[in-house]
């Protein structure tokens, strides 16, 4: 299996993956809005013999406190159902967070399950006094800071693109 970068002819596949991997089209729906209009946009695919099992999205997120802060929320995940529990999850988050090492990102936001995203290293953002714009459980709505120090002292509320607003 293969990690790699999402390229134009793969949005259908990611649409039907992501529409099978969630309860409806909504999730596959934002996949597109925000391929549109999001930058950066970093889209990862797991790839085996040509069929795409997974996909990861990353799009900008802003602090209100510090809105210089390069940010980006995981948002969505998914794999096919066929194949969840096999690492495939685990292996695209690795190779996002790695992307968005790449392009400079001070800290990614996840709003995930509690017991899967602190293996990646994320911790409850309310750690840092930061909360999400919308009414989330604090133990959902994680962070992981890529580079050390990054969200010290700038408590605040994080918006994420407004293509979510859509949803």
């Amino acid at each position: 299996m293969k990690i790699r970068k999402e390229i134009n002819e793969d949005s259908e596949k990611i649409f039907a993956l992501n529409a099978s991997a969630f309860p409806s089209e909504v999730e596959a729906r934002l996949v597109d809005r925000l391929r549109e209009t999001a930058t950066p946009f970093v889209s990862l695919l797991a790839e085996e013999d040509g069929e795409i099992k997974g996909h990861i999205l990353f799009t900008p997120v802003t602090l209100d406190s510090a809105p210089e802060l390069s940010m980006l929320g995981l948002a969505p995940m998914a794999v096919a159902p066929q194949f969840q529990n096999s690492g495939i999850g685990s292996r695209l988050v690795e190779a996002g967070l790695e992307e968005c090492r790449k392009l400079d990102t001070q800290a990614v936001i996840v709003l995930g399950h509690p017991d899967y995203y602190p293996r990646f290293g994320f911790v409850p953002s309310v750690n840092y006094g930061i909360k999400s714009e919308y009414d989330v459980p604090d133990e959902v709505f994680l962070v992981r800071e890529l580079i050390p120090g990054s969200l010290s002292h700038k408590p605040g509320i994080v918006s994420y693109h407004p293509a979510f607003a859509r949803i």
